[in-house]
């Protein structure tokens, strides 16, 4: 796990740290609604209590949907529109401005209560989460361009381990006011106003860090480019490892300005090779978002209680024990197997898992039905029958933290060109706050009218749809970012090298002049 590669590219993993931070409030907020409207003080503040003290099953479906899924109706926008943005900008400064639009909406959702009502939470969760889709689309990008390709897919699937450290943070903090501030307007505020925490930080940090040297090279900033690569690698400016690299970069980037000079947008969307990369990016995040796991992250406390876990504390627990796992299982599978498994063997592998653990889930509430206690009486200990639909659940999750959770952001990563990635990364990011926001209206919908059939509909999606599709995508492992316009035939392999050979030949005329001006 840890070799000489580690500690010379610790600026890479310090960059990938600092812009992660967001990434934990993707996964943080992704997990703290569920939680905090299945809080009974929120209930009754937030008018979901009927007049006999029963809840109101309708508004409470449509208000629990409804908070769940504006943040990501938002992040939708901010992903798509942080593709221009970031062009224009960097991804740095592009960075630092989708964090400041978050605290904003965080802020708002803090002080919701009394007379500022449920619109309040509405309004910043849609702020926030303009901020979140941004800050999701533009950070895989930041942190690939900076990462060399030996160790890219292990730091790049850092973003779904920050999602897991995210979502388990939300499960325990939702936990803990469930338990010692209950009957307190805390039970929404402390949870949403946690926020600022990773925002500032992530704030702060991202002045410690470089911009991109392969954003710098599209725009012509080449000594700074340079500059940059070398202090990434830890390398002299003149060492060949980063000539090499940055030729590569360079030739990338001359070959679009040369095959596409005078074309605009239209062309990089569906320029040779280019449109079956945006397909893919659709399509693998409109899969992810339907294999379930979003479903049971979003409302761990509700499908925990519809298997059996009746009561506050044992829904929110179970789903805290859930957090626990996804963490570990996706740290183990993104610093041990991500580079050793393949994308294509460990996505296929992960969706026959949560495949069959979700008909195994199915099968057994179909047979062992679960008895809801009625209202006022005391939480019975879960069943043996929940007990073992819980530890599927917990299985499913390792499924899925070691290919279909980390594995898309790394793929989409990837397969872009400098000029296009920013815009793949767009797509691929509102795609996949697009369906979020689907799943994560409709998920409570399903589950009252469903029962046993909304894992047995996931599983379908999951050994049907997924794996499927999984042997379908060319591999992608331990090859350069400059090297996939090879495999999707936008440039032959004879071509690359000849512009690599030129752009190594003018490097030795004109890099060092640049540089030595620079210095």
């Amino acid at each position: 796990m840890f070799s000489g590669d580690t500690f010379k590219n610790i600026r890479v993993y310090w960059l990938a740290f600092v812009a992660y931070w967001g990434i934990i409030l993707f996964g943080y907020d992704t997990g703290i609604a569920g939680g905090v409207v299945s809080q009974p003080y929120f209930e009754t503040s937030f008018g979901l209590v009927n007049a006999d003290g029963s809840i109101n099953k309708s508004k409470d479906t449509e208000i629990s949907s409804n908070v769940v899924s504006v943040l990501q109706a938002g992040a939708f926008f901010g992903a798509l529109g942080s593709a221009p943005i970031s062009a224009w900008l960097g991804r740095k400064l592009t960075l630092i401005g989708f964090t400041i639009i978050f605290a904003i909406g965080a802020i708002l959702t803090t002080v919701a209560g009394g007379s500022r009502g449920i619109a309040y939470i509405y309004g910043g969760r849609v702020i926030s989460g303009f901020g979140i889709g941004g800050i999701s689309a533009v950070a895989p990008a930041y942190v690939s361009e900076c990462s060399p390709k030996n160790v890219r897919g292990r730091i790049t699937g850092c973003f779904q381990i920050m999602v897991a450290i995210g979502v388990m943070i939300s499960y325990f903090i939702n936990l803990g006011v469930g338990l010692h501030m209950a009957d307190s307007p805390n039970v929404w505020r402390i949870p949403f106003g946690f926020q600022l925490v990773p925002a500032g930080i992530m704030c702060l940090g991202l002045f410690t860090v470089k911009e991109s040297p392969r954003w710098l090279a599209s725009k012509g900033y080449v000594a700074e480019g340079i500059a940059n690569l070398a202090y990434l690698r830890r390398e002299p400016y003149d060492s060949d490892e980063v000539r090499r690299e940055f030729a590569e970069i360079e030739a990338a980037i001359r070959e679009e300005q040369e095959a596409r000079k005078g074309l605009g947008l239209k062309e990089a969307f569906f320029g040779k090779g280019n449109f079956i990369r945006f397909v893919i990016a659709f399509v693998i995040f409109l899969l992810q978002q339907w294999s379930g796991q979003n479903s049971v992250g979003y409302y761990a406390p509700q499908i925990f209680t519809s298997i059996g876990y009746s009561g506050t504390t044992n829904s929110l627990l179970a789903s805290g024990i859930y957090g626990i796992v996804k963490v570990v299982a996706t740290t183990l599978f993104v610093f041990f197997f991500v580079e050793t498994l393949g994308r294509k063997a460990s996505l296929f592998i992960s969706a026959m898992g949560m495949g069959i653990t979700f008909f195994i889930i199915g099968a057994i509430l179909k047979t062992h039905p679960v008895i809801t206690p009625p209202p006022g009486q005391a939480a019975p200990p879960p069943p043996p029958s929940s007990k073992g639909m819980a530890a599927m659940l917990y299985i499913y999750v390792c499924f899925y933290s070691m290919g279909w959770g980390p594995l898309p952001w790394v793929y989409v990563s990837d397969i872009f060109p400098t000029r296009t990635r920013h815009y793949g990364l767009a797509v691929g990011s509102g795609s996949q706050w697009l369906w979020n926001f689907v799943v994560a209206k409709v998920t409570p919908t399903l589950e009252a009218d469903l029962g046993f059939k909304l894992f047995m509909m996931f599983a379908t999606i999951n050994i049907g749809g997924m794996a499927v599709f999984s042997l379908l995508l060319p591999e992608t492992k331990g090859l350069s970012l400059e090297e996939m316009d090879i495999i999707f035939g936008s440039v032959s392999a004879e071509s690359r090298e000849a512009f690599i050979e030129r752009a190594l030949d003018h490097k030795e005329i004109t890099s060092q002049q640049s540089i030595d001006k620079k210095v």
